[in-house]
């Protein structure tokens, strides 16, 4: 139709296909994560990219060889087909021993009915062979220089092999062997382009994320992501009444120490404080999290903790940043903190009113002796 009506080559149009195909893919992709971060659902992007990326091409595969199914040119799909192999085994990151793949192929042989053609089985092996192929390249190969020969050293001549499966079984001429080889060829070339292309854009995004989030000297979250946190925790635990409990903590006569030793060992000394805190939450529950909200000062939530609960974690932070010395050239810098402690109330109209209270708390250590705990 649209080299009948607007005079433009079938090749065209595929290469616009197969780019919608990819957007559409990226878009719904984005999406997801999106509405999972939104609603704080712990799951990996990369997990949600690998099982996305495969349940999008077998309903993409599937779709398109619904409309030529069991017709003398039902091949005339094949290259799409092949793109979107080569997508699932280069592009993501599937984790999946290759005889798994079996089954599919099957099943697709089944839908296809071409279960009974010696032609078939052997161009259904070496599908997986080339799936195999192009997830060890991804494996072994991907992000180093001239990745991409090495991915089209893969994809050329197992596309001319898996062509050659088809002129045998449908007696395709020798130019249409060729021509459809070459346009599968510049397929994967643009297919390369395109996602690498995406894949930076991603990338670049996630550095920005991170930057935004991020404290630049200890690596630890910062106060805007505190906030959203923050906002997000309390209305939850408001109203589904579960508990919440909040440390703040900072370094005891921090400016001394920058005066004193110089604002590098300063800087030092948050890295080592920070360093401690997260260890110490590591080994004791992955859900609390550390925040740095100001020069010294630190919080950290403790979602589904009472006050009690908070203790022994409190206690260990506590210990393990009392009385040890910070390492910073020949030199040994003393530090100790001061903490505030409490838990959500019912008196809490907003995150505000929870932050005032810990920092109370704070307070009420700093203005009577330091190196102690607050609590309410």
């Amino acid at each position: 139709m649209t080299w009948a009506y607007w005079r433009v080559p079938p090749f065209v149009t595929s290469i616009f296909f197969i780019l919608g195909v990819l957007t559409l893919y990226w878009v719904l992709f984005n999406w997801i994560t999106a509405f999972f971060h939104a609603h704080h659902i712990n799951i990996d992007d990369d997990v949600v990219n690998s099982w996305h990326g495969v349940l999008y091409m077998l309903v993409f595969v599937f779709s398109l060889q619904t409309l030529i199914v069991g017709q003398s040119d039902s091949w005339q799909f094949m290259n799409f087909q092949l793109i979107a192999l080569i997508f699932c085994g280069y592009f993501l990151n599937i984790h999946i021993p290759y005889y798994f793949l079996f089954p599919v192929v099957l099943v697709y042989m089944v839908f296809n009915q071409s279960i009974t053609y010696w032609e078939s089985w052997g161009y259904a092996i070496t599908m997986v062979a080339l799936f195999w192929t192009m997830n060890y390249i991804r494996i072994h190969f991907q992000g180093k220089a001239h990745a991409w020969i090495y991915y089209l050293c893969a994809g050329i001549p197992y596309g001319g092999v898996l062509w050659l499966w088809m002129k045998v079984k449908f007696s395709l001429d020798w130019n249409t062997f060729w021509q459809e080889w070459v346009y599968l060829v510049i397929f994967e070339i643009l297919l390369y382009a395109y996602v690498s292309m995406l894949t930076r854009d991603s990338e670049f995004k996630l550095r920005l994320a991170q930057f935004a989030s991020h404290d630049a000297l200890t690596q630890t979250e910062n106060f805007a992501a505190y906030t959203g946190e923050i906002k997000y925790l309390f209305e939850d635990s408001s109203k589904n009444n579960l508990k919440l409990s909040m440390m703040m903590f900072d370094i005891d006569h921090f400016k001394h120490v920058n005066d004193t030793y110089g604002h590098l060992a300063g800087d030092r000394v948050l890295q080592h404080v920070t360093d401690v805190v997260q260890t110490v939450i590591d080994a004791n529950d992955e859900k609390v999290t550390l925040y740095r909200t100001g020069g010294e000062e630190f919080n950290i939530l403790f979602p589904g903790y009472d006050l009690a609960s908070t203790e022994t974690i409190v206690r260990q932070i506590f210990l393990a940043l009392n009385h040890l010395g910070v390492n910073f050239g020949n030199q040994q810098i003393p530090i100790t903190i001061s903490v505030g402690v409490s838990a959500l109330s019912k008196e809490d109209a907003t995150p505000i009113d929870f932050y005032n209270r810990v920092d109370q708390n704070l307070y009420h250590s700093k203005r009577n002796g330091r190196m102690q705990i607050t609590t309410d």
